[in-house]
């Protein structure tokens, strides 16, 4: 079989030289062929309001009321959305999820950190803290990649940080505090959650900031930075932040209170905005959480189903329960050229299969957020039957 990299498509989407020619049938395609892990698949809807609502908003001021009630929107709805407690506070900034690692290294660790490091997101943040001329070298858990380790108090510990969902791999932990932290324990719990939230079931006492961009469940563009954050996370920042240099970007209590005011400190993305409170609302509208989470679970049910059923397909993370519902990763026998299949797919309209760059092998990589219909995946699965058939 011919090896190609993933990259072997021409930029009109055709095969590139060397690739089989290979029409899917129109039966078997999907009616929506995204399954991108982030950016992940945008609704018509959201597309819609851009070009109706937008017309009011884009190319305004961020301080005036029509954006700010965008800001307003999207606060209340994670309110709702993730039942959160009182005292909770939901703020936005600016930079995505790789700029809160940077606002938490400066505003929220006190002296030294634990990090769970599982693939190549979490190996950032822990990479940051560790880069920290002002913090404690940290206390860092690694497993293989598939797999998970496990956060244990640790002396001296005073910021607990892992994902809910490593976007890399497709493993899903449990939002709990580490085991053996005493109650009195005023260390803080910092979540990871840009591919997790709103697709997986959460308990958000159960953590003092769960932090994610909008890319992923909520079908909007990168660039924000959204943080569900506790009393005791607050209280963190008011400690650390007059008694160190904290630049203006990075500056947590400043975009806490620009929050408050339904603003962002700097000029945001009203596109994505406006993407992002239609895609909550439109969770709410369905069910909220529990809905948008067990639709993806029906997803995840039929990826893992179908490779698990399969001759030369399985899930990459061999552990059930560590399976991810909304970033599936499958494994293909080395007989299977899976940068051919992904190439073929790719020219049929499936797009956005591919394994995370560094770590994925001879694989698929299927993003299955709330937007995704768990038929396109069983269509999906069905495509990829055909392909590697037709390859053979």
């Amino acid at each position: 079989m011919h090896a190609v990299t993933s990259s072997d498509t021409s930029s009109s989407g055709t095969p590139a030289a060397g690739v089989p020619t290979i029409t899917v049938p129109p039966s078997l395609l999907p009616r929506d062929g995204r399954f991108g892990s982030g950016p992940s698949k945008v609704r018509d809807d959201q597309v819609a309001a851009i070009a109706g609502v937008g017309r009011t908003v884009l190319g305004t001021s961020h301080r005036q009321l029509p954006v700010r009630s965008l800001v307003a929107r999207t606060r209340a709805g994670m309110t709702d959305l993730f039942s959160l407690p009182d005292g909770y506070e939901v703020v936005l900034g600016n930079g995505g999820s790789t700029t809160f690692w940077d606002v938490a290294t400066t505003c929220l660790v006190r002296e030294r950190a634990q990090h769970l490091v599982l693939g190549a997101f979490s190996e950032k943040f822990a990479k940051a803290t560790a880069a920290a001329p002002f913090l404690a070298a940290p206390d860092v858990r690694r497993s293989e990649p598939f797999s998970a380790p496990t956060a244990e108090a640790e002396p001296g510990v005073d910021a607990y940080a892992y994902p809910h969902n490593e976007t890399s791999t497709g493993v899903v932990l449990p939002v709990v505090r580490p085991s053996g932290l005493a109650e009195d324990d005023d260390a803080l719990v910092l979540v990871d959650a840009t591919s997790a939230a709103g697709g997986v079931p959460v308990d958000a006492s159960r953590c003092d900031a769960y932090y994610f961009a909008p890319q992923k469940s909520f079908g909007s563009d990168g660039g924000l930075w959204l943080a569900l954050l506790s009393p005791a996370a607050i209280a963190r920042a008011e400690e650390l932040q007059p008694g160190r240099w904290v630049p203006g970007s990075l500056d947590l209590l400043a975009a806490l209170a620009e929050s408050q005011r339904e603003q962002t400190v700097n000029t945001p993305a009203v596109a994505t905005l406006l993407m992002l409170a239609e895609q909550v609302e439109w969770m709410l509208d369905r069910g909220g959480l529990e809905w948008a989470a067990a639709r993806s679970a029906e997803s995840a049910s039929r990826l893992y189903e179908w490779a698990e059923a399969s001759q030369y397909a399985r899930p990459a993370v061999r552990d059930r329960t560590l399976r991810s519902p909304v970033v599936g990763t499958i494994d293909l026998d080395p007989s299977v050229d899976a940068a051919a299949v992904r190439a073929v797919l790719r020219a049929n309209g499936v797009v956005d299969v591919e394994p995370y760059r560094g770590l994925g092998g001879n694989q698929l990589r299927v993003g299955m957020f709330p937007a995704v219909d768990p038929h396109d995946v069983s269509a999906l699965t069905a495509c990829v039957d055909h392909v590697v058939s037709a390859l053979s």
